[in-house]
């Protein structure tokens, strides 16, 4: 079973090269071609597997997957997942199932945050949220459902082209990042945190988790489904561990300086609620120049790779650090 997503549009977006000069605003405009086409691939790909979630009986939970599902986005988890089993030798098939998962396990998170029980948003990636279309009700169980199909999608995908061992290193990494140490975790911080006190360690604990984790576990189940040794794979959940907490810095960065209508979702939202952010806590610049100490390190920790071959995740670091939504 396979996932249906939307190009990668995002992909053009102001980025700097490694001597911070500014370069033709396409992330992976550096790479070999078969990396610069990724996102598209990846897109028919999906495209041709929509059967993946069918139009069956009960026709309104699949109908509320796929509303989620196909509504676009960035795509950054999916592309993470690819570029670094890529970079350990794996190649693009093998990475795709990895891909789709990744994307409805953060399309589940996103349901679910949206619900009034949480964030109570009603705007996400340019659309009605899920419960405003179908209900709650129903929105809970797509969520719901979309985690189990990830899983399935993985043990089913992977179990005749790589190794049992890495399918079984892979869905431990994707249920960490998931549960009550990662996504999980993060979330109930969060919620019991708001209207009190929060510093910067605090905040840190909450979004390594509610955003953090994941990010990360794409990077690395990709690296093993991709064949990485243990080498290999540390250094690239190091990156990873940058890189999702960079994507939450730029998100709090971007929540009080674009506006709902650029976002696609709640402009500043978190501000208006009293909630804790890099912004608030630090001052807008300050929390520039910690984004740029995060990038630098994330981007120090693929040196030890071939510099053609790193260059899909050396530009997704500049991406998700300038991206404008």
């Amino acid at each position: 079973m396979t996932c249906h997503l939307r190009p990668f549009k995002s992909l053009k977006t102001q980025v700097t090269n490694s001597n911070s000069s500014p370069v033709e605003p396409v992330i992976l405009s550096g790479a070999p071609q078969k990396h610069l086409e990724l996102g598209f691939q990846f897109e028919e790909y999906i495209i041709g597997k929509a059967k993946s979630v069918p139009l069956r009986h009960p026709l309104t939970i699949h109908e509320a997957m796929r509303y989620s599902l196909l509504a676009g986005g960035k795509r950054v988890r999916p592309i993470l997942a690819i570029a670094s089993c890529e970079l350990v030798g794996g190649n693009e098939e093998i990475g795709l199932p990895i891909a789709c998962a990744v994307e409805m396990i953060h399309t589940m998170s996103l349901i679910h945050d949206d619900l009034p029980c949480m964030d109570n948003d009603e705007l996400r990636r340019g659309k009605p949220t899920n419960h405003i279309v179908f209900g709650e009700e129903t929105a809970v169980l797509a969520g719901d459902a979309l985690l189990a199909l990830s899983f399935e999608h993985v043990a089913t995908r992977l179990a005749k082209v790589v190794s049992a061992d890495s399918v079984v290193r892979a869905i431990a990494e994707l249920g960490a990042a998931v549960g009550s140490d990662g996504l999980v975790a993060g979330q109930i911080v969060d919620i019991k945190s708001e209207g009190r006190e929060v510093n910067l360690n605090d905040l840190e604990h909450i979004h390594v988790h509610k955003t953090g984790k994941l990010l990360e576990a794409s990077v690395v189940c990709g690296a093993i489904i991709g064949g990485g040794n243990e080498m290999e794979v540390e250094r690239l959940r190091r990156y990873a561990r940058c890189v999702g907490l960079l994507f939450q810095v730029v998100d709090d960065i971007l929540d009080v300086t674009r506006t709902s209508d650029e976002l696609g979702k709640t402009a500043g939202k978190d501000l208006a609620t009293d909630k804790a952010m890099y912004p608030r806590l630090m001052g807008i610049e300050k929390a520039k120049e910690f984004a740029d100490g995060l990038v630098t390190k994330a981007k120090e920790e693929l040196s030890y790779f071939d510099e053609t071959k790193a260059r899909p995740l050396y530009h997704l670091a500049n991406y998700i650090a300038y991206r404008q939504n």
